[in-house]
Order: C-alpha cells, then sequence, then structure tokens
C-alpha cells in the first residue's frame, strides 16, 4: 500500500473537485510499485536499511524486457550515494564473493533480477543511513532505454525479498 504524501493528497483532491467531466489526466498508480520505459518494466525497486554507520547499502529491482530487442543496464546513479556498482555474488566453494561487472543484459522478452544474494547494485558512499519507510530517488541508465528515473522504498534491514 502507498502512503498517503502531500502530493497523492493534492491529485485526490484535484480530482475530486475536478470531476468526471474534467480533461485533467493523472498519473496511474501501479499497485507493484513499477515503472515503464518502452519495452522494459522495473519492477518494485527496494534497498535494505542500514546501520548508521554503514557506507555501502544494496538496491534490488526487477528489470523485465517485453519487447524484441535486447537492452542493456550500464549504470545507476543517485544523489544517496557517490557511487553505484553493478555487482554479481558467486559461491566458490563455501566462500561467497561479490565481482564488479560492467552492464547486466535485458534479453528480448527475459529478465535482469537483482537480488539479495545474486546480482545487486552496491550504493557505495552513503551520503545517510537508509531508514525503513524511507524512499530515494535513483536513476537506471540503459542502452536502449536511456535514463530511466525510479522510486527506491527502504525495508527492513533482515529483508530477503521486496514487500508488496
Amino acid at each position: 500500500m502507498f502512503p498517503v504524501t502531500r502530493r497523492s493528497a493534492l491529485l485526490l483532491g484535484l480530482s475530486l473537485v475536478a470531476g468526471s467531466s474534467a480533461a485533467i489526466s493523472f498519473p496511474k498508480i501501479a499497485a507493484a510499485h513499477e515503472t515503464t520505459a518502452g519495452a522494459l518494466v522495473i519492477q518494485h525497486p527496494w534497498a535494505r536499511a542500514t546501520a548508521a554507520s554503514a557506507k555501502a547499502g544494496a538496491l534490488y529491482l526487477t528489470v523485465t524486457n517485453t519487447g524484441t530487442e535486447a537492452d542493456r543496464l550500464v549504470g545507476v546513479s543517485t544523489a544517496a550515494a557517490e557511487r553505484c556498482e553493478l555487482h554479481l555474488s558467486e559461491s566458490n566453494g563455501n566462500v561467497m564473493a561479490m565481482r564488479m561487472v560492467e552492464s547486466m543484459d535485458v534479453p528480448p522478452g527475459g529478465t535482469a533480477t537483482f537480488a539479495p544474494q545474486g546480482a545487486h547494485i552496491m550504493l557505495m558512499g552513503l551520503k545517510a543511513p537508509l531508514k525503513k519507510g524511507a524512499h530515494f530517488a535513483a536513476t537506471l541508465h540503459f542502452d536502449k532505454a536511456g535514463a530511466v528515473a525510479i522510486e527506491v522504498a527502504v525495508q527492513g534491514i533482515a529483508d530477503l525479498q521486496p514487500v508488496e
């Protein structure tokens, strides 16, 4: 469920005042917290809350390509951190290791998943702790879709999946 913000309350108030005959168009809020950019659907961008002293965090999301051409995530930026890196997590025996990659492919009809214990987006040099219930803006940079603005929901520090 989405929190009531000043913007959503204003939009609701305007829609009630305008009535059904008005020519005002309001954005549809997706129940699953998603953004669409051409053939790409970015679903539920989220991050875990961090400890007050943490200098790094992680961003998770799913990108589905409904089109017939591949695209590639080549970067992420946010004012919440000094830099963002795309990482893969790999198991080497009993040791889990992360490795930075330059990009992540999103094949046609396919999905790129960023989740705990798998591929993820590292938020390096956090400018403030990530607090449960907060939101922050980020931009995904794709080869073909270009820059796509998203809103990231901060969840609990122990969460392993997005909360719908």
